[in-house]
């Protein structure tokens, strides 16, 4: 299947947390949607490698994904070397996705920064023919594909964003999204650590900074992406700028 906009994330819940607003109001507009996650995020504090799949997929399900992947790279360890990058190449080629999301250029997690850089490499190496990846189903050389817009996405760190995307049609259905990893935000039932994010004012934090976004462009909630080759700003549609075909 090919996949129009492909979310990348180093742990399983950054693109919930990030952009779920994004691959939801898109997939209300008829595109295929998706995530790739890099880690099961064997590494957080709270929950476990068996939860956070289970609540992966709940959200996958409230987001009406059409793929998920988790690509079981080591949490805290993954690098930017051949080995990770053919494997994101062979993803990039069996979903050909128009644009992809991935995470911000630098964070509070190390992990967010190493994927960005990661993707960023491995996007411009898949259009290559020279390297060649393999189908897994059919054993058969997989095409090159490079997608045509890469999008950074804003995580805890601030970063001045040059797209705002309105999401206020589907912000209910990002906190379910996000509230689909219960292991890990605030419940008054977990008997699990604290942690920065499990603070009580966190999901808070989430909805004001939606607020803020949806102000900039007069709508009620909104998320931004960074992208240094552009200055849009105050879309609804991320392919309204880069795809006639797709309006």
């Amino acid at each position: 299947m090919k996949i129009n906009l492909l979310a990348f994330a180093a742990h399983p819940d950054d693109a919930e947390l990030a952009v779920s607003g994004i691959l939801h109001s898109h997939k209300q507009q008829g595109k295929t949607t998706g995530i790739i996650d890099f880690t099961k995020g064997e590494l957080g504090t709270r929950g476990t490698i068996e939860s956070r799949a289970l609540e992966a997929a709940k959200a996958s399900e409230i987001l009406g994904l059409d793929v998920r992947e988790n690509l079981g790279f080591a949490d805290g360890f993954f690098t930017n070397d051949k080995t990770h990058q053919l494997a994101i190449i062979s993803v990039l080629r069996k979903y050909q996705p128009d644009i992809i999301l991935i995470n911000a250029p630098i964070d509070r997690h190390p992990d967010h920064g190493k994927a960005a850089q990661l993707m960023l490499d491995t996007a411009f190496l898949s259009g290559l023919s020279k390297i060649e990846t393999f189908d897994t189903e059919t054993n058969k050389v997989q095409k090159s594909w490079r997608p045509k817009k890469v999008f950074h996405y804003m995580q805890d760190f601030f970063i001045e964003p040059n797209i705002i995307i309105d999401i206020s049609n589907s912000f209910e259905v990002k906190m379910q999204a996000i509230k689909a990893f219960e292991t890990q935000f605030y419940t008054e039932k977990s008997i699990e650590p604290a942690t920065y994010i499990s603070n009580i004012n966190f999901l808070d934090e989430i909805e004001c900074r939606a607020k803020s976004m949806g102000k900039r462009i007069c709508t009620k909630y909104a998320e931004g992406l960074i992208n240094a080759k552009t200055c849009s700003i105050g879309l609804s549609s991320l392919f309204n700028q880069i795809l006639p075909e797709f309006t």
